[in-house]
């Protein structure tokens, strides 16, 4: 049985998710102040029920990593991911001017009914230089909060809209020629004691195998420092995400920076025409413990996932 929530909004800044006495997320759409960090909306921190933080904001090796958020590493030669550019031939440059921007334009919907918070957001993609290329649709719930499973749900999806009069090309730095660095979509960074974390998906593929595969969810189960304790967090594709304009592939780090993000354009990159759309959906699943393949299994089976 889901656990009643309690939603706090500091209205143009963050969205406050709390259960049983425990911050469990912070959705946070004000821009932060370095540009070069390609501002766009963030959930961080994330935490279990359990008050374990699963999530990590600006961290040393890479600024531009916060929480959980959406991303673009290559667009029509602009950065929406953050930080420095890959360009083929030159490893990565400081490329400032061309970092783009996700600008918050207001909530179509808000509002919290059944232990459910449903948040619907309208945001603009911004080149660097202030041309408005793409209009996104974003859906953010946080629901199934369960003390008895120990665990928590965000599905996060999108829907993204070129506006341009000119096509829309996405792609990452595998597809600029970096080899299995395929980068871009939902991103995940995780706190630094999670580094040497246990990776796995459905079947018997785990740990580095996943990098670049196909599968419908992943699981990063992660080691705290300072208390005996593991927290595992599960990425699973929606399943009308198997119709998507393009397919997506996993990314995902476990030693020194742990990461995970849903690329959509990991191997080939992909157009979006003028006034066309696409659409993913996903779920993020955050739970106190070391959870095993079959527990994952269920618990999205169980979920309707």
């Amino acid at each position: 049985m889901s656990a009643p929530i309690t939603v706090t909004h500091r209205h143009g800044e963050r969205v406050a998710v709390e259960a049983a006495g425990v911050q469990l997320m912070s959705y946070v759409y004000k821009p932060d102040p370095v540009a070069y960090e390609s501002r766009k909306p963030y959930a961080h921190p994330l935490r279990t029920l359990g008050g374990r933080q699963v999530s990590a904001y600006r961290p040393a090796d890479h600024r531009w990593h916060k929480g959980l958020q959406m991303t673009s590493s290559h667009l029509s030669g602009q950065n929406f991911w953050g930080g420095h550019t890959y360009v083929p031939g030159d490893w990565y440059r400081d490329l400032p001017d061309r970092i783009g921007s996700m600008r918050h334009d207001g909530f179509d919907e808000f509002y919290v009914e059944d232990a459910r918070l449903v948040m619907t957001e309208r945001l603009t993609w911004v080149a660097n230089g202030g041309e408005e290329w793409a209009r996104e649709r974003r859906d953010v719930v946080v629901h199934s909060v369960e003390p008895d499973e120990g665990a928590w749900a965000i599905d996060w999806s999108i829907r993204l809209t070129n506006i341009r009069d000119q096509p829309l090309e996405f792609g990452s730095p595998t597809t600029a020629g970096r080899d299995m660095a395929g980068y871009t979509g939902l991103h995940w960074r995780g706190p630094r004691d999670f580094s040497g974390g246990q990776v796995f998906g459905p079947g018997d593929v785990s740990g580095d195998e996943m990098m670049g595969k196909q599968a419908p969810w992943l699981a990063f189960v992660g080691e705290h420092d300072a208390v005996d304790a593991h927290s595992t967090l599960v990425f699973a594709h929606a399943p009308e995400n198997a119709g998507a304009i393009h397919e997506s592939h996993w990314f995902v780090r476990t030693k020194e920076t742990p990461a995970v993000a849903i690329s959509w354009a990991f191997f080939e990159e992909f157009t979006l025409p003028p006034g066309e759309s696409f659409a993913y959906r996903y779920r993020v699943v955050v739970a106190d413990g070391a959870w095993d393949r079959d527990r994952v299994a269920g618990y999205l089976a169980a979920h309707g996932f």
